[in-house]
């Protein structure tokens, strides 16, 4: 017998969370459907992780996992092989073992009678919501394999983005890193070896030096407490951040910060032209298409704006509108997605919309990598400068003394 933890959605529509024991991970799923309850999650919980698996349940599937998944799901759908048959093949050679047991668990459930939306939606958090929508769409419109190339598309685009993201933020915070340590080295090893030379000397000391020893002696003597300060504000910000006043205000200081702000706003408008283009392509509504937009943003404010957008057009106004009141989208967006209401072509007008945006934050992102670079190694040299001037200063100064 196996522990498995689970995560069920119970009769009152609650999400409660658990341990059971069973023979396999199908016997524990049927053995709470059988009490009522609708199994998210089913684990099988390690010799690490007993007791504990619950609070790390959920998995979250990378963006390259998945834009794999689809683009072979879609050529194998294509070639005229049934669901369940293209599951089965996926699972035998997907790479991600999470992603390859859910696969299983759809396949599973399909062979069931269960829709494959409703498949992948009981596998929790492995499947992103945008990609269940769309499965739901092409499934109601009879073009699965559309929809999930289409995603495929999506979760590419994502997978190029976050790339080239962390690709250009690679050397900056290596150069912050050297940064760190040649200052830590400095206060630790050098400082106190060249003030141990003027212990001795009946000399007053510059207050640059006497302000450089303190912290010398600070990093050395209390760096227990300067690593709890450090750990302390992490955690503060992170606990504030997870407020709904927190993660206002701070999200919003993070689009009015220059250039960077300009990059988050270019990298929201990116993500929502491409959602939209991709699921009123599918043939989603409007309203349910700028639900799901609304779920992928990452700041607060643009998925706020998009709820009230949301509720606009579901009053019978236009898109772009609805997107130019809220004051964060660009005018360029706003006219483009007014262009393609006025000729009927909206799906069309976001995907170029996408491109250009996609495009922008690549130039974003080399412009920002750009101006760290800079700054960093003046920031360095300014460190090191003051070290150094305030280990020469008394030199200097003993040795006009001595003159």
């Amino acid at each position: 017998m196996e522990t498995f933890s689970y995560t069920v959605v119970g009769p009152d529509g609650k999400e409660k969370k658990g341990t059971i024991t069973a023979e396999t991970r199908e016997d524990a799923a049927k053995s709470l459907k059988e009490q009522g309850l609708l199994p998210i999650t089913v684990a099988k919980q390690g010799a690490l992780d007993k007791d504990i698996s619950f609070s790390f349940g959920k998995k979250k599937t990378k963006v390259r996992d998945l834009s794999v998944f689809c683009r072979q799901f879609s050529s194998i759908l294509r070639a005229g092989v049934n669901v369940i048959n293209a599951l089965s093949m996926m699972s035998d050679q997907t790479e991600s073992k999470h992603l390859r047991a859910a696969i299983k668990n759809v396949q599973s459930n399909v062979e069931k009678g269960e829709t494959l939306a409703n498949a992948m939606r009981a596998e929790g958090s492995i499947f992103p919501p945008l990609l269940i929508s769309m499965v739901a769409a092409g499934e109601a419109s009879g073009s699965l394999e559309t929809a999930v190339e289409r995603m495929a598309i999506q979760f590419e685009k994502d997978s190029k983005l976050q790339g080239m993201v962390k690709k250009a933020m690679i050397y900056p915070i290596v150069l912050l890193c050297v940064a760190i340590g040649v200052v830590i080295v400095m206060m630790m090893f050098v400082i106190p070896n060249f003030m141990s030379m003027f212990e001795g000397l009946d000399t007053e000391m510059p207050f640059m030096t006497v302000m450089v020893i303190n912290m010398s002696n600070f990093v050395t003597q209390k760096w227990w407490l300067l690593i709890m300060i450090v750990v302390g504000v992490v955690f503060l910000y992170k606990s504030y951040y997870r407020t709904d006043s927190g993660r206002h205000l701070i999200d919003g200081i993070k689009i009015k910060i220059p250039v960077f702000g300009t990059l988050a706003v270019k990298t929201a408008c990116a993500r929502f032209s491409r959602v939209m283009s991709t699921l009123l392509a599918a043939g989603m509504p409007m309203i349910s298409a700028i639900e799901i937009a609304s779920g992928t943003m990452d700041n607060i404010l643009f998925k706020d704006a998009l709820q009230k957008v949301k509720n606009g057009v579901a009053l019978g106004m236009g898109l772009s509108q609805q997107i130019g009141v809220t004051n964060l989208f660009p005018p360029m967006l706003v006219h483009m997605v007014g262009i393609g209401e006025e000729t009927g072509s909206i799906e069309e007008m976001l995907t170029n919309v996408a491109n250009y945006y996609d495009e922008e934050v690549e130039l974003a992102t080399q412009s920002v990598t750009a101006l760290m670079e800079p700054m960093i190694i003046l920031v360095m040299a300014g460190v090191v400068g003051v070290l150094v001037l305030s280990i020469y200063q008394p030199m200097i100064t003993l040795y006009s003394t001595l003159s």
